[in-house]
């Protein structure tokens, strides 16, 4: 009953839109029309702008954080593990948008944050790196899609050789999975050199 409720927790504060709720509220915009119709922060960006999408990612990014340590402090770590994952889902498809939603970039870092204080070695490595190497990338290549499946790639592997529990580690690389199966679109892009750029980065 715990990893249910825990489920549960993660899957309802994934399916809050922020990315929906921000951009009809201040901009009176629905992003699902515009841009790639993503409920991310990523599309944010391109319609709403710089401030919308640090905003929205910066609150994607709390909803797995939040619900981690809400099922924490409730269950404990085990039992937390699955309402991170749940989060993710949740995000991709929220019960509140018509479960179409975003592809749990954000959503997979505030997880990432939640472990790197849930793991009882690295902690700080683990979630350090990744942000090095999304920001990285993304100087570099201008493209979001990119540096995000590369940072969730390298997270699994640090979390894989740099602490033990596999529950946490199995649990990210579901996550990493869920973020990767989303941009596959996005990888056919690439893979063609016509993936879209980033304009704000210089």
């Amino acid at each position: 009953m715990n990893f249910i409720i825990s489920a549960l927790v993660g899957y309802l504060f994934g399916s809050i839109p922020f990315a929906l709720v921000i951009g009809k509220l201040f901009y009176k915009t629905d992003v699902r029309e515009h841009g790639s119709k993503n409920l991310g922060a990523s599309n944010a960006g391109r319609v709403l702008g710089k401030t919308a999408a640090v905003s929205i990612a910066a609150l994607d990014l709390s909803k797995s954080a939040v619900a981690v340590w809400i099922a924490f402090m409730l269950f404990g770590k085990d039992v937390a593990i699955i309402a991170g994952v749940a989060t993710s889902l949740g995000h991709c498809y929220p019960l509140f948008a018509k479960f179409k939603g975003g592809k749990a970039v954000s959503t997979a870092a505030g997880y990432l944050l939640a472990l790197s204080f849930l793991s009882e070695t690295n902690g700080w490595i683990i979630g350090v790196i990744p942000i090095i190497v999304f920001f990285g990338l993304l100087k570099l290549f201008k493209m979001v899609s990119l540096a995000s499946i590369s940072a969730v790639t390298v997270a699994t592997i640090l979390l894989f050789t740099l602490q033990s529990n596999f529950m946490i580690s199995g649990s990210f690389a579901i996550v990493a999975v869920i973020v990767i199966a989303r941009h596959h679109e996005n990888i056919g892009r690439i893979m063609a050199g016509t993936e879209r750029k980033i304009k704000w980065m210089g």
